[in-house]
């Protein structure tokens, strides 16, 4: 492992499997979850199937006592766009969106993933948004991969490949001030990936580069304020929000989706490295 401008940490390819084992145990977690979601459900029982997952697979979840954050998960719901704390009083009810984001650590690697899911019967419109931001998420991926592959790639066409799929999508926000993030020994490391912005700047995609790409938009304004506990971040006009995101890497053959089951070889087919094997499997 090296260290590669704005201190980037570059993974050795024996370095990335290790992440791959610990984006597995994320999406065992998220699985779990999704098909615990619905109404009636509290968020705090949520928490409690991630940590029991992530537990059983010999894993600790990176969020409990990070800065000192108490659960296993963020849990926002609806108008809540990110790090909001799961709580045996939050019921999801008929008609919720809910972004569940999971962190694990595996042998000192560590990964970090979020889905979006709909709580019984919810509005298309909503649906419609949380289907847009996990389609921006796969551009930046993809725009990573083939940005890494020509050689020719910077940090800010993934940047770029998020916001004009949103904006070609409908008069989404994109929420400012919070993005992707280099992964690896930490949670969160160089560099920061915004979801907007200008192609062709930033450091260059390498292989060895470890990458969380998140895009959170909303149905309103991107304008968020944070909330008294210290967390909880939200919209300002009270705007429905989602939030996904996917780890991955960037090795020599291609990009490697750490955090989806199959790799991410259903979206980005040949983009995913040979490391992954063409085989039909569950998709997230």
């Amino acid at each position: 492992m090296r260290r590669h401008q704005l201190d980037i940490q570059l993974k050795t390819p024996e370095q990335i499997e290790k992440m791959r084992a610990a984006g597995l145990v994320v999406a065992a977690a998220l699985a779990q979850m999704r098909a615990a979601v619905s109404p009636g459900v509290t968020t705090a029982e949520l928490d409690a199937i991630a940590e029991s997952v992530i537990r059983e697979a010999g894993a600790v979840p990176s969020f409990k006592g990070y800065h000192g954050y108490p659960a296993t998960i963020c849990s926002s719901v609806n108008e809540q766009v990110v790090h909001a704390i799961p709580s045996p009083e939050q019921v999801l009810r008929e008609g919720d969106l809910v972004s569940l984001d999971c962190g694990a650590i595996l042998d000192g690697w560590h990964g970090d993933a979020a889905i979006t899911v709909g709580v019984g019967e919810v509005r298309p419109e909503l649906l419609r948004m949380a289907e847009v931001a996990e389609d921006a998420m796969w551009a930046g991926i993809a725009a990573a991969a083939r940005g890494m592959l020509s050689r020719r790639g910077r940090l800010t066409d993934i940047s770029y490949a998020v916001e004009r799929t949103v904006r070609a999508a409908g008069p989404y926000g994109i929420v400012e001030g919070y993005g992707g993030h280099g992964i690896g020994t930490e949670m969160h490391q160089d560099p920061h990936v915004l979801n907007h912005g200008r192609p062709g700047r930033g450091p260059r995609l390498v292989a060895g580069m470890a990458l969380a790409i998140e895009p959170m938009i909303t149905m309103g304004s991107p304008r968020t304020v944070e909330l008294a506990d210290g967390w909880t971040v939200v919209t300002r006009d009270g705007s429905v929000a989602a939030h996904v995101e996917h780890s991955m890497a960037l090795l020599e053959d291609g990009v490697w989706v750490l955090t989806a089951p199959d790799g991410g070889r259903a979206r980005l087919g040949d983009l995913v490295t040979a490391r992954e094997p063409a085989r039909t499997a569950a998709v997230d």
